[in-house]
């Protein structure tokens, strides 16, 4: 039955086989961006993340970490469930293009430039998806719609101090998650991805 619940979502309209892909791939990457944290994540402007996520991430392999990443939505937020924040930048007509980018080159900007190519392209294929895989809200999705593509690269240097994982107060899904990882268990897995689909449900009621 988990699995059915699963794989109906995936299988819907709003999710097709390239954009499954490719957040599983960017899952992988924030997983990875994770496990190479040096201890320095609880400094201030630094990734948040929840408990002790680093130091469950690093040991992984590139297959545990792969299988973990096979969510049918995101690990990582960049506050997309903040209509506010996202009208209020995206809504700035005098706001950058690609020749005002800043020169940010790291890990976590690239991460970044990557995360905000997909939610635009996700905003722009259909609200749902946008809605079910990153959790904005409806106005937000409006507003990723409105913009050109050549906005977003200028957006990298002011939206990396925003990225964090999904669900940072939940240290019993992260835990779990990362648990089923380590143990290369795919039923216990199956159940942790479950838990989020019923979080990420939960984040949209009123």
């Amino acid at each position: 039955m988990r699995d059915a619940i699963i794989g109906n979502w995936q299988r819907q309209p709003h999710f097709s086989i390239g954009m499954q892909d490719s957040l599983h791939d960017l899952n992988h990457r924030f997983l990875d961006l994770i496990g190479a944290r040096d201890g320095d994540w609880r400094a201030p402007g630094r990734l948040k993340l929840p408990g002790n996520v680093p130091h469950q991430v690093a040991p992984l392999s590139a297959a545990q970490r792969a299988a973990a990443a096979m969510c049918p939505y995101a690990l990582f937020d960049l506050r997309f469930d903040d209509d506010e924040h996202w009208c209020a930048i995206l809504g700035n007509a005098g706001g950058g293009r690609v020749a005002d980018e800043a020169m940010v080159e790291d890990d976590t900007a690239e991460f970044v430039r990557l995360a905000l190519f997909y939610a635009w392209h996700v905003a722009s294929t259909t609200k749902l998806a946008a809605r079910l895989i990153l959790g904005m809200n409806e106005h937000t999705v409006m507003a990723f719609r409105g913009v050109t593509l050549n906005r977003l690269p200028y957006l990298v240097a002011s939206e990396a101090e925003n990225l964090s994982a999904r669900w940072c107060s939940s240290d019993a899904y992260w835990s779990a998650l990362m648990c089923a990882a380590s143990r290369s268990d795919a039923q216990r897995l199956r159940k942790v991805q479950l838990f989020g689909l019923q979080l990420a449900a939960a984040a949209r009621l009123p």
